[in-house]
């Protein structure tokens, strides 16, 4: 595997798929007739809300752990997240026996951080802020030694949430276009280069929310531009896009579009209701923008990437 800072390739993606392959679940293709009426495509959930720890940063995670060397294992992993990059990395950790420590908002929320203490991991608590988040985690990695695993600055978590979209298009070598929300831009940015290597004219397209549309001004100026405290209710897309995500993505991507919240919170509840799935908030974001037309699917096969569903149940957003 290359340095963590240079953009993975579709040899590193395939290498991650191979590591990966005894620890991660290969999720289900699901696909639903109405959602087909609705939208006159044929579009297919990539259900990672079934993978490991409930959301697809478990490939990353555990590409990245499980490809440290011993000496480096041995000190644990630290990481800053709100919530799945968290389980996932304290699920890996612990598998691989080794300590996690993790950095997590004080608003993240619950079901994350029961989930993220019972893999094990030591979470500390800091102000919900991206400044407070790395101040903290820096303290943590010089007390402890510990690896930082990004959430998706990282070219390791960048393959290991590429071989989503090598999966996808191992079941499906016909899609048209293939739709990825987008928060850190790990998910985003390994899908287009599985995607663009393995199918050169398939369209790759990012969804954001309206309320966090810095990867959306990113993208259309070509400059990298951090968002702050944004408020939307999909809490795993708050986070500003990563300079290595952003450098694949302005390469590889062909368009970002945004959704506006009640959009976000109706497609949540479609999918909950019709298709008996719960997912998240943060991947009703592709979905919306289906259904509200952003992305032209009509005669198109389509793949959606369901990235997680891990919901805290006391606080529904209806």
């Amino acid at each position: 595997m290359n340095t963590t800072q240079t953009a993975p390739t579709i040899d590193d993606i395939k290498e991650a798929h191979q590591l990966i392959g005894e620890y991660a679940h290969r999720t289900p293709v699901l696909n639903s007739k109405q959602v087909d009426q609705k939208t006159g495509g044929r579009i297919l959930f990539k259900c990672e809300n079934f993978q490991k720890v409930g959301a697809f940063k478990f490939r990353g995670a555990s590409n990245a752990i499980f490809s440290l060397s011993e000496e480096d294992a041995k000190k644990g992993v630290a990481t800053h997240s709100s919530g799945n990059h968290a389980q996932a990395v304290a699920l890996a950790a612990k598998m691989r026996g080794i300590p996690a420590h993790v950095v997590m908002p004080e608003n993240a929320p619950k079901v994350k951080v029961k989930a993220v203490q019972s893999y094990g991991a030591e979470i500390t608590f800091c102000e919900p802020t991206l400044e407070a988040r790395e101040t903290t985690l820096e303290q943590v990695v010089t007390k402890t030694g510990a690896t930082f695993i990004h959430p998706y600055n990282d070219a390791r978590i960048i393959a290991g949430q590429g071989t989503c979209a090598l999966e996808l298009l191992e079941d499906h070598p016909d899609l048209d276009i293939i739709i990825a929300p987008v928060g850190g831009g790990g998910l985003l940015s390994g899908t287009a280069i599985a995607a663009k290597s393995i199918k050169p004219d398939i369209l790759v397209i990012g969804a954001e929310p309206a309320n966090a549309d810095d990867a959306y001004r990113s993208f259309k100026s070509g400059k990298l531009i951090p968002v702050k405290n944004p408020d939307t209710v999909a809490d795993g897309l708050r986070t500003s896009l990563g300079q290595l995500p952003f450098s694949i993505i302005k390469e590889q991507v062909d368009d970002i579009v945004t959704v506006p919240e009640d959009s976000i919170v109706e497609a949540m509840r479609y999918v909950w209701e019709r298709l008996n799935m719960i997912i998240e908030a943060s991947c009703a974001v592709p979905v919306a923008a289906v259904f509200d037309g952003k992305v032209e699917v009509k005669g198109k096969k389509v793949g959606i990437i369901i990235t997680g569903g891990n919901v805290d149940l006391d606080n529904l957003p209806w």
